[in-house]
């Protein structure tokens, strides 16, 4: 269970974040001060620190400043009035991954709150690879083909340095995982890591998420928000799905990268950020420079350092490894005790072509242990393995849409039509709230409706 430290001294906002915060499953500390909060905070270690800008005595940016010299690690969201967003804002400049402002929404905090504790993770779960052992717990990118050696030493050479590393492969073949070893071993290490997916976020939305914004750019910007690209200061970007970036954000993505400056969104004001950006991408990004969808200036700046990350069907001899990997893993988190897989399950992973590559690999094993009951994996003991590698796991939107209409009617939608639309609206519905950090104007406009039928939904 997280643990969270509420930190206001007002005695009715512990209490109710308390209360709230505990439905949600965390475990939840309260102090009044910011001198209580700093006593308890070497015992306590919480994952994430929730804390009033104003507070008598020794103020929220006092303790901010405190917290960081002593545990940077520790997540740090601000709570603020309008009346002291600067403040809020200087936090930001001091390590504070968010601010919050009076009264705030519930849900808002609810996805601020998961994504900094996904932050202070990602900052502390090493990732490793072959030859370093000197982190117990860490996960690990495993392979010794030749073209994984080759990786290691490329994430060896780019790591102390500064310049932008582009990481291209297919999807599933763990990109994420190499950036966040380079992010490791680097000089940055103990400054955040911000991962960004560019695929999965609307294009206004996600140049608001990088450049941030001024109040009254939009409608619905009440009060001036700092961007990934100011939060970050410092520490390391990891831009994924590069190739998905719309053209009028990449000039001024290259501008970051050619002077560390930009501009927020509806802004005049130049800023100025120290970032290191590692960009991922699964698209030929040569032939969309030549078709004219992705700058060739930019194209140059990214690609300093390339790391080509191979298919897992063109290195198979890395699938015995990484199976044993997955079964000791799984092995933990499912309280099992499976020692190993069988011959002939494992030449059947060996002649498959897996197309989702590691991440379905990772998919498959999981599943069989869940389904096993033996010592160890075979395809007979685990039904559902055979079936996933008959099938393989990589479906378009139209392929997910017509599986879901045949379960559904397998399933017996008798009288059930309204209840499966509600609940496929009810998921897209959250999935644009959680996009747009509880926006509501935002979420509107990213489904294509009005914010008043949004509210309607919202309530339903």
């Amino acid at each position: 269970m997280k643990k969270i430290l509420v930190v206001d001294d007002q005695r009715t906002v512990c209490y109710s974040l308390e209360r709230f915060l505990q439905s949600e499953d965390y475990e939840v500390y309260t102090v009044q001060s910011g001198e209580e909060a700093l006593v308890i905070l070497d015992n306590l270690r919480p994952d994430l620190v929730i804390m009033d800008v104003r507070m008598p005595g020794m103020d929220g940016i006092e303790v901010l400043r405190k917290i960081k010299d002593s545990q940077p690690n520790i997540q740090v969201i601000m709570m603020t009035a309008y009346s002291t967003t600067e403040k809020a804002i200087q936090a930001i400049k001091l390590g504070a991954y968010d601010y919050i402002t009076k009264p705030f929404d519930n849900d808002e905090l609810l996805i601020r709150i998961k994504e900094a504790i996904k932050a202070k993770e990602l900052m502390e779960k090493v990732v490793t690879f072959d030859g370093f052992d000197e982190y117990p717990g860490s996960e690990r990118i495993i392979g010794k083909s030749p073209a994984m050696l080759e990786i290691y030493k490329q994430i060896g050479k780019a790591a102390p340095t500064d310049a932008p590393v582009l990481i291209k492969g297919e999807s599933g073949t763990g990109k994420e995982l190499i950036a966040r070893a380079i992010y490791h071993f680097s000089n940055r290490s103990n400054k955040p890591f911000l991962a960004i997916n560019c695929a999965a976020i609307p294009e206004q939305l996600l140049e608001s998420e990088l450049f941030g914004y001024e109040k009254g750019a939009f409608t619905g910007a009440d009060f001036k928000r700092i961007g990934k690209f100011e939060q970050c200061s410092g520490g390391t970007v990891f831009l994924d799905e590069i190739g998905d970036m719309p053209l009028s954000l990449q000039a001024k993505l290259l501008r970051v990268l050619q002077d560390g400056l930009f501009q927020r969104l509806g802004g005049t004001e130049n800023i100025k950020s120290d970032i290191r950006i590692i960009t991922a991408t699964n698209k030929n990004l040569e032939e969309m420079v030549k078709r004219g969808t992705f700058r060739e200036d930019l194209y140059y700046r990214i690609n300093v350092v390339t790391i080509n990350v191979p298919p897992l069907r063109e290195r198979k001899e890395d699938i015995k490894e990484l199976v044993h990997y997955f079964i000791q893993k799984y092995n933990k988190k499912l309280g099992k005790t499976i020692k190993g897989i069988t011959t002939d399950t494992l030449k059947k992973l060996e002649e498959y072509s897996w197309p989702g590559n590691v991440r379905e690999l990772e998919n498959v094993i999981q599943k069989a242990m869940v389904f096993c009951n033996s010592d160890y994996i075979s395809l007979e003991s685990c039904e559902g393995l055979y079936q996933n590698l008959a099938r393989g796991s990589c479906v378009s939107l139209q392929e997910a849409i017509e599986n879901l209409v045949e379960l559904a009617f397998k399933d017996g939608c008798h009288d059930r039509f309204q209840e499966i639309v509600s609940a496929l609206e009810k998921s897209m519905v959250k999935k644009a709230m959680e996009l747009t950090k509880g926006n509501q104007v935002q979420a509107a406009r990213l489904l294509g409706i009005s914010r008043n039928t949004l509210r309607k939904k919202l309530e339903e």
